[in-house]
């Protein structure tokens, strides 16, 4: 596949830094639809929605704020990030992205995850301790969704599927990613599944996960899978601004009072000073901060460690104002994408 760029976003209701005002949830969403579509204009891949159950997040049903992007877009791949399949039910999930493809004409896209926050699984009625396994069978069902109808099923922890007739039928296979933080067990999943791999990567040294990637290519082939034909995705957090300066200067109060409000364990997370941020945005560092230049050549190390397939910028953690989102976006579309494109293009060419 050639190489792609996109943006994905959580949709965190986060409190003004300067004002403390809170944005009001239908504003918000409203701003995803609008920078979805500014992605799609300047060309770029993917533009992906966060699914939380939490009053400080917007977006708790990704498959609809989807649905809108697709009336609103032409061509960008619409995807979630993630869909937590351990507290949904398999044959919803499939049937709500079945109609996301098929208003997209083919552009809907499913990362599936565990899901780090975890307040679904009460809310949905799910145990916490059946986390690992909650997911493995739900998985299941997922992909034999994709492949067979009508389906017989059976499992442990849902009721089985006798002749189960699951509409509507997208047009192609939907594209089904496993999100994974650094766990191996779960790059080895992927793997034995012949699924592509979703790594995040939200802090220290990406350096670090050449591991896992490692791990995952070799796990594939012990499968009896290619590896050359599984994609590899990286997303990490970032901003991308005229330059380096400008981009920590806008974003760092946004990402703080974020990380802060919007943590895991909802208003207790761990102050990141703004030396720890500016690390983030050296060669180095995970983020994906800086100007055009700055995220060019961040991408291109990436790409010579990891030889992947695409990076997923989760831009402006925190809420920064829709006016700076857009033109970050912006230039990421049409400042950096278009070299990445060449320069990793080039590179392919070199190697064959």
């Amino acid at each position: 596949m050639a190489f792609e760029l996109g943006v994905y976003h959580f949709g965190e209701l986060t409190p003004d830094p300067t004002t403390g005002a809170m944005m009001n949830p239908g504003v918000h969403l409203r701003h995803l639809v609008e920078q979805a579509t500014v992605a799609d204009q300047v060309g770029l891949d993917v533009f992906g929605v966060g699914e939380h159950h939490r009053t400080d997040f917007a977006v708790s049903a990704p498959a609809v704020v989807l649905a809108a992007m697709a009336q609103a877009t032409d061509n960008i791949k619409l995807s979630s990030a993630v869909t937590v399949l351990s507290s949904d039910d398999p044959v919803r999930v499939f049937q709500q992205f079945a109609t996301v493809d098929l208003l997209s004409e083919g552009r809907a896209e499913i990362i599936a995850g565990r899901g780090s926050y975890t307040e679904s699984f009460p809310l949905f009625g799910y145990e916490l301790s059946q986390y690992n396994e909650l997911f493995a069978e739900k998985l299941d069902l997922l992909l034999k969704l994709r492949d067979e109808n009508p389906i017989n099923w059976e499992g442990q922890l849902r009721a089985p599927l006798i002749d189960g007739d699951v509409t509507p039928r997208p047009d192609r296979q939907i594209p089904v990613w496993i999100a994974v933080g650094g766990t191996p067990a779960s790059v080895v999943r992927a793997a034995k599944l012949g699924l592509p791999l979703s790594l995040a990567i939200i802090g220290g040294s990406y350096q670090q996960f050449e591991p896992f990637v490692d791990l995952y290519r070799r796990a594939a082939a012990e499968f009896g899978h290619d590896p050359k034909k599984l994609a590899v995705s990286i997303a990490s957090p970032g901003f991308v601004d005229t330059s380096k300066q400008t981009a920590l200067d806008t974003s760092y109060p946004y990402f703080q009072a974020g990380w802060m409000q919007n943590h895991h364990q909802r208003g207790n997370g761990v102050p990141m000073p703004r030396r720890a941020y500016e690390a983030q945005a050296t060669t180095a560092g995970a983020f994906f901060l800086g100007g055009p230049q700055e995220i060019i050549d961040k991408t291109m190390a990436q790409y010579e460690l990891f030889h992947h397939d695409r990076i997923m910028i989760q831009m402006g953690f925190g809420n920064v104002p829709q006016k700076d989102m857009l033109r970050s976006i912006e230039i990421l579309g049409t400042e950096v994408a278009p070299v990445v494109r060449k320069e990793i293009e080039s590179l392919k060419s070199s190697e064959k």
